[in-house]
């Protein structure tokens, strides 16, 4: 691989750091959400295969606004007729209601700029004109075949037509993006910066938006951080200037550039809410509020569905969101591993445990679940898809779907004879097992083992002479056998009946549950017996819970009996 093609190709720009001084991002923390601006719609439609139609771009429209966001650029109406006419049906239409900002993207060129300022003609709704320019040396000298001098004068003669055309709506504010801010000159974008901001009079009233894009990410988040950090301090005007980012995600750092650059006096982010965008994508701002959503800041956007969110951009993009998406992918709050799941498990247990100790609504305490950074529910999931058993798993994992799914607590003893039985399957096929699966092993071999060579056919209560008695009728390898005991439960009476016939065993513990909850519920009794062997556990299900306890001794004898 011949890497070191790639020294001189795309240099990082520094800042100088002669005139930055200190730097201050570092010792900083996100404390407050920026303003967000989605550009689905415009950045993010262009890098599909197959560009939202009018009726894809309406519903992604509306669900940006539905979510909250309050800013949303719309389109580049002067690319497409497309984008023109959706542009007019906001016009046209109260599809926007009369908080939400409309973004128009354009070049600074004198027909395409006009294009745009008509295509806006007619809306109430407060209105940003979004002119960029790429800046970088490559760009300018190779793709626009402009010096310093030259580009500058085509930036300021656009900014220039933008004022006048748009001079007579109140309603409208400005943008400016020197594209590939990143690999730029730093001196060279204040100086244009500067220059723009005077010519459309920037207020603190009126700001003029300067968005900064790493349009291609070539160095790491410090140096971009840095950058940003030295235009905030260097800006001219800055009480009247909103400055904003765009990064994307080359290196696969663009959510980390983002927040360093929010750090460094950034206010605004442009993105796409799950990266959506021309080669490895735009930041994916979802995951940037929902980080801040984890670190206790409201991110000012409604998440409370993302699986409907999903659904949606999935059916407009006409792309799928990986499995393991930050945040919203299928895969994203599921535990396979065992160790994951037994700290799952148990972190569960303890949140449980402390709402109740506390008198509160789960909902209402600290989030401390190991290996979930948020709770699942906050997003609109449920804990289904929490743990899944595969042959990576352990009996925390098969524990905790016995017990969400069914609400089976298991021993932690009959957890492990479990687990071991159930990673035999799973390491024979190689696939994920369910949970219904992992209950129908469980009754296979705990509850209706193979050998049936014992049945219970009858056990009797009753008063004689003055004592208790208790009658005992089985059928053991198809001989009858009918015991008496006197002053004895029903367990100790058919294990005496079972040593009649033979069979030696011991219960050594008994637990009792039920199976589901309600009046159709049912009995569980969980044995675990010892004979001349070894020992093993057995279990009985039955409406009746003496019935349920018999069965589970009935079955250690068939386990005992098939060795």
């Amino acid at each position: 691989m011949p890497y070191h093609r790639y020294t001189d190709v795309y240099s990082r720009v520094d800042v100088p750091l002669s005139s930055y001084n200190k730097r201050e991002w570092p010792s900083k923390q996100l404390t407050t959400a920026p303003l967000w601006v989605p550009v689905d719609l415009r950045d993010g439609n262009q890098a599909l295969a197959e560009p939202m139609d009018p009726a894809r771009k309406k519903r992604f429209f509306e669900l940006l606004v539905a979510m909250g966001y309050k800013e949303i650029e719309v389109g580049y109406p002067s690319a497409s007729q497309t984008d023109y006419d959706f542009v007019r049906l906001i016009a046209d239409t109260d599809i926007a209601p009369d908080d939400v900002t409309i973004v128009v993207f354009t070049p600074a060129r004198h027909d395409l700029i006009e294009r745009t300022v008509s295509s806006i003609k007619g809306i109430t709704n407060p209105v940003v004109i979004h002119m960029y320019t790429a800046t970088a040396p490559v760009w300018r000298n190779t793709v626009l075949g402009h010096d310093q001098a030259s580009l500058k004068e085509l930036i300021i003669t656009g900014a220039r037509d933008i004022m006048e055309l748009a001079h007579n709506m109140p309603n409208v504010r400005f943008e400016f993006s020197p594209e590939v801010f990143n690999l730029t000159e730093p001196d060279y974008v204040i100086d244009i910066c500067n220059t723009v901001t005077e010519l459309w009079q920037a207020t603190p009233d009126r700001p003029v938006i300067l968005n900064l894009p790493a349009t291609v990410e070539i160095a790491s988040p410090n140096v971009y951080a840095d950058q940003i950090e030295y235009m905030h301090k260097h800006l001219e005007r800055r009480d009247s200037v909103i400055l904003s980012v765009h990064p994307h995600n080359d290196r696969g750092t663009g959510i980390a550039c983002a927040e360093l650059a929010i750090l460094a006096g950034a206010q605004r982010v442009e993105g796409c809410i799950f990266g959506n965008g021309e080669r490895t994508g735009n930041v994916d701002i979802a995951t940037l509020a929902l980080n801040l959503h984890a670190q206790g800041i409201d991110p000012m956007i409604d998440f409370s569905d993302i699986d409907e969110i999903r659904r949606t951009v999935e059916y407009c993009n006409r792309i799928e969101v990986h499995p393991r998406h930050p945040y919203v992918g299928d895969l994203v709050h599921t535990a396979f591993s065992g160790t994951h799941q037994d700290a799952i498990k148990k972190g569960f247990a303890a949140h449980r445990a402390q709402a109740a100790a506390e008198g509160l609504h789960e909902s209402e305490i600290a989030w401390q679940v190991p290996y979930l950074p948020i709770d699942p529910a906050d997003i609109g999931r449920n804990y289904d898809a929490v743990i899944r058993v595969n042959s990576q798993s352990g009996k925390g994992g098969i524990a905790y779907l016995l017990e969400t799914e069914y609400g089976v607590e298991l021993p932690r003893r009959l957890q492990i004879d479990l687990a071991r039985r159930v990673q035999q399957h799973t390491d024979t096929t190689g696939v994920e097992i369910t949970a219904s699966e992992i209950w129908q092993t469980f009754q296979d071999i705990y509850v209706v083992p193979t050998s049936q060579r014992v049945v219970l056919l009858s056990s009797k209560s009753y008063e004689s002479e003055g004592s208790a008695r208790i009658e005992i009728h089985l059928l053991v390898d198809g001989k009858k056998s009918i015991c008496t005991h006197e002053d004895m439960g029903p367990i100790q009476a058919l294990t005496a009946s079972l040593l009649s016939a033979g069979i030696e065993l011991e219960v050594l513990d008994l637990k009792q549950s039920s199976i589901g909850s309600g009046n159709d519920s049912e009995a569980l009794t969980l044995i675990e017996f010892r004979h001349a062997n070894g020992s093993g556990w057995a279990a009985g299900i039955d409406q009746s819970v003496l019935s349920a306890n018999l069965n589970a001794v009935v079955t250690a004898a068939n386990m005992v009996l098939s060795q």
